[in-house]
């Protein structure tokens, strides 16, 4: 989450606020919070919490950001990724999304989890589990590879320049 937030503000360093879009009282939120307030007063911005569970509430939140000229994080399933990339579009919200489908659906940057790799990993316990493997004696395992996708459409239909640093740290730039 605080590498979400830093390419963010990076990529619009004019951002102010630096906002969370979020479902409310989920156990996740509790967790995510400190990190995000750590990162924008590393970064000198303000950040909130936008909650939003309903259509209207993040139609809302989207108008919202567009009015203070700000940004935001998203943390949402990629099953989501159509509305939420056609809002950020519409209301012209430079937003960085945790999954690489918001990326290739339109969205300006995603960075999160590699899928493809976390499947390799449920791949080989299962195979473990499949030959008499205990599940309780599987270490559990966070991930090791994050992508960084740009969409370079999305970067000039919002007017930014992505700074070198960012372009070098992708791992793959839609054009």
């Amino acid at each position: 989450m605080a590498k979400e937030f830093q390419l963010l503000s990076e990529l619009v360093p004019a951002a102010k606020i630096i906002a969370l879009l979020a479902i409310p009282n989920t156990p996740a939120l509790d967790r995510i919070k400190p990190a995000l307030e750590e990162a924008a007063r590393a970064r000198g911005v303000q950040y909130q919490v936008l909650n939003a569970a309903t259509d209207s509430e993040i139609d809302a939140a989207f108008a919202g950001l567009d009015q203070l000229r700000g940004a935001a994080v998203v943390r949402a399933n990629g099953n989501f990724a159509e509305k939420l990339v056609t809002l950020a579009a519409r209301h012209r919200v430079p937003v960085v999304y945790n999954q690489r489908a918001f990326a290739t659906a339109g969205g300006l940057l995603s960075y999160g989890v590699s899928l493809p790799a976390v499947y390799v990993i449920k791949g080989v316990y299962t195979g473990k589990i499949l030959k008499g493997v205990k599940p309780a004696y599987l270490p559990v395992q966070q991930p090791t590879k994050f992508e960084l996708v740009i969409n370079l459409k999305t970067v000039a239909a919002l007017g930014l320049t992505v700074p070198q640093s960012i372009l070098a740290r992708a791992d793959e730039v839609i054009e």
